[in-house]
């Protein structure tokens, strides 16, 4: 069979390559043009100028019910920048607080910053435990120095963790190590409604996504929802008034336990508290695998962006 032969389409005599579709034929002749729909998908025929055409003809196509892709539309959203590779940095454990039964706060003073942006995560090693990942944050009344990682760790007095070592088998002016940034959950300004969802100490890393986002996008709609599974580990409370002050008009504390529950605490699932979510939003969720996970399943049937992390269990 001849690599080319004359189609005729709309009247016009068109010499095209054998295999090519009549669509495709007019497309090279210029007779109609792709263009872009709303979501990036090529449309046929809907656009003013005429597609380029081919320089190359194909006597053999092995896969004719199949298109060649359209390139992109301009306002595609491109993929992340590659962060900057991870440094190490020395430092002191220098404070250990507790800001609930079951949370404590601990601060690890660096010899030098590291390079991190709001929402990402280190690797922090300190004698006798082994290398846990972590969230920095600020102190709950939003202190922190550019050498200090505050973070926030839960304790369980029933099983062995890096919150129950600290003051003790780990005591202040223990050496520590630390190596960031890791993860890709930072906080990346511009974009739709933030939507902003932490478990237990998962708040840490919200916090520091929210107070930045706070100081450089004060007009961003932000929808803050904070859970605990006891009500009395909400320690948050002054971070939250600092939000409250600042512009957040929507801010919602949850708990699954009913004890001690003060009126301002839902009851119930963290994940039945969140809002209807937009194709728009851009989602944050920090915490357990299990609500983790609940978040981006409703953040994927919304169509919205969503940045998990997941609490390491040190």
């Amino acid at each position: 069979m001849s690599p080319r032969c004359s189609l005729v389409v709309n009247g016009k005599t068109v010499r095209v390559a054998s295999g090519d579709t009549s669509v495709e034929a007019a497309l090279a002749d210029g007779m109609i043009a792709p263009t872009q729909a709303t979501h990036g998908t090529g449309l046929l025929g809907q656009a003013p100028g005429p597609a380029a055409r081919r320089t190359n003809a194909r006597a053999h196509r092995p896969d004719t019910g199949r298109l060649a892709a359209l390139p992109p539309a301009a306002d595609t959203a491109l993929p992340d920048v590659v962060p900057s590779p991870a440094a190490r940095r020395a430092g002191t454990l220098t404070e250990v607080t507790p800001l609930s039964p079951r949370v404590l706060q601990a601060v690890v003073t660096l010899t030098r910053p590291l390079p991190l942006e709001p929402g990402h995560q280190v690797e922090i090693t300190l004698p006798g435990r082994r290398t846990a990942i972590l969230s920095p944050s600020f102190r709950v009344d939003g202190g922190a120095e550019l050498n200090e990682l505050v973070f926030h760790l839960p304790r369980d007095p029933d099983a062995p963790s890096l919150a129950e070592a600290l003051g003790g088998a780990v005591p202040l002016g223990s050496l520590a190590r630390a190596r960031g940034p890791l993860g890709r959950a930072y906080y990346r300004p511009g974009g739709g409604r933030l939507v902003l969802v932490s478990d237990g100490t998962g708040f840490a890393q919200i916090w520091s996504i929210a107070r930045a986002a706070r100081h450089l996008e004060s007009a961003r709609e932000t929808v803050l929802v904070v859970g605990a599974a006891d009500p009395l580990d909400l320690y948050m409370r002054p971070a939250l008034d600092w939000l409250a002050a600042t512009g957040v008009a929507r801010i919602v504390m949850a708990s699954d336990r009913l004890r001690q529950r003060p009126p301002d605490v839902r009851p119930g699932p963290l994940t039945a508290h969140i809002p209807h979510l937009r194709a728009t939003d851009v989602v944050h969720v920090c915490g357990g695998a299990a609500t983790v996970g609940a978040v981006e399943v409703l953040a994927a049937a919304a169509g919205a962006r969503c940045y998990p992390a997941v609490l390491d269990g040190a």
